[in-house]
């Protein structure tokens, strides 16, 4: 194994961020294609940027963020943290309760990292569910707080019906729900047709403002006036409120959402999933382009891998160990940027390449084939060497 620990994750993060800056430092910026559908964006003029003061900027900013926000996810009023998992702290620092239970439905383990360490902050019990029936089955009286997610790490989609099923369930029991909807509110709604998380009865909703959107990472929070106040309240104790800056970005990424561009991308899937399709068996479909797990990519490299030492090598990398290899010979051969190379620590290891984004504008769907093909003859090459290997990762 060589990404042992959180630790190794990071080293690795660092190695991807250097090779990005040489990159664009060497190429220009246009060489380089971020493929992951976080790569977010800044959108102002010079005239915002001088706004941007301590309490000046809040001021100018705020009743716009307030406007844009209830318009994109509901609720009765909007809150602006700077990251998703800010949001998903300060909900269960002000809602959650030691001792009692958190229980939160997904479509597909596992959850965001975020939520069940908030959970053990406090103290609470922390139980999740993909079934709806064990959800169901084992709801208690002891419920402080109920979270749902939308769309998963991997956009795996919430059945509308079980999304509703919980709310429901969690309303007769007074118990508030909180919706983890980082992509899911957009992909949800623009790809799916389903309503807004706040539409559907949930209390409080959090997306994040760089996926899928040209906003910058943080997260944005809607629901309730009584706990956004409470959330807001504790937020600010602990810095997790976002700054000037992603609060003007924010309402500039709001104002440039435009779900068309969404649809747009189904298209592209197609074309270049029947490219894949004729030599891989390991790519599948995703809202808004084509993915490859971690257990997939492994049986795909132990079909194509034709050394003698192949079982030697399986057991010498994990298949976390293979995507972040995969994805680091993306970017430093092949100047693509997915996931995997710059997560942080605990962040799906599924390399995603997300059709939906800008820069998808200015790469050819042949070209993207070509790149890919490229990049995974050059990953069986590497796996057969443990130090070159390394070196991709970490130097």
């Amino acid at each position: 194994m060589l990404v042992k620990d959180s630790l190794d994750e990071m080293k690795k993060r660092e190695a991807s961020l250097r090779a990005i800056k040489l990159i664009v430092s060497k190429k220009g910026r246009n060489s380089l294609y971020d493929l992951t559908g976080l790569s977010g964006g800044f959108l102002a003029t010079s005239d915002d940027l001088n706004l941007l003061e301590t309490y000046i900027g809040p001021a100018i900013f705020e009743e716009e963020l307030q406007k844009l926000g209830k318009e994109h996810l509901g609720g009765e009023k909007v809150f602006a943290v700077n990251r998703t998992s800010s949001g998903i702290l300060a909900t269960i620092l002000s809602l959650g309760e030691k001792d009692k239970n958190i229980i939160h439905f997904l479509p597909e383990f596992p959850s965001h990292p975020s939520i069940p360490r908030s959970c053990n902050l406090i103290g609470a019990n922390y139980l999740e569910f993909d079934n709806i029936n064990d959800f169901i089955d084992d709801f208690s009286d002891n419920v402080s707080l109920v979270i749902i997610t939308g769309s998963t790490m991997d956009h795996e989609i919430l059945d509308e019906k079980h999304f509703k099923k919980v709310i429901d369930l969690a309303k007769n029991n007074n118990v508030p729900v909180f919706v983890d909807d980082a992509s899911g509110a957009r992909l949800r709604t623009a790809i799916y047709s389903q309503k807004k998380a706040t539409e559907l009865g949930a209390d409080l909703v959090v997306t994040s403002t760089d996926k899928l959107m040209m906003g910058p990472r943080g997260g944005l929070m809607a629901g309730k006036s009584d706990l956004i106040d409470i959330i807001k309240s504790k937020a600010h104790q602990f810095g997790l409120e976002a700054q000037p800056s992603s609060v003007l970005a924010m309402v500039k990424g709001l104002e440039a959402y435009d779900e068309e561009n969404l649809k747009k991308s189904l298209d592209k899937k197609d074309k270049l999933m029947v490219l894949l399709e004729k030599h891989y068996s390991m790519f599948e479909e995703t809202p808004t382009g084509v993915m490859v797990s971690q257990g997939s990519l492994k049986k795909e490299i132990t079909f194509n891998n034709n050394s003698n030492k192949r079982g030697e090598i399986m057991d010498d990398f994990s298949s976390k160990d293979l995507c972040f290899l995969w994805a680091m010979i993306l970017l430093k051969y092949e100047d693509i940027v997915t996931i995997p190379a710059v997560s942080m620590p605990g962040a799906s290891p599924t390399i995603r390449f997300d059709l939906a984004a800008n820069d998808v504008q200015k790469l050819d769907i042949c070209l993207l084939f070509e790149k890919i093909n490229n990049s995974f003859k050059t990953l069986l090459k590497i796996i057969n060497n443990e130090n070159l290997a390394k070196e991709v990762l970490f130097v």
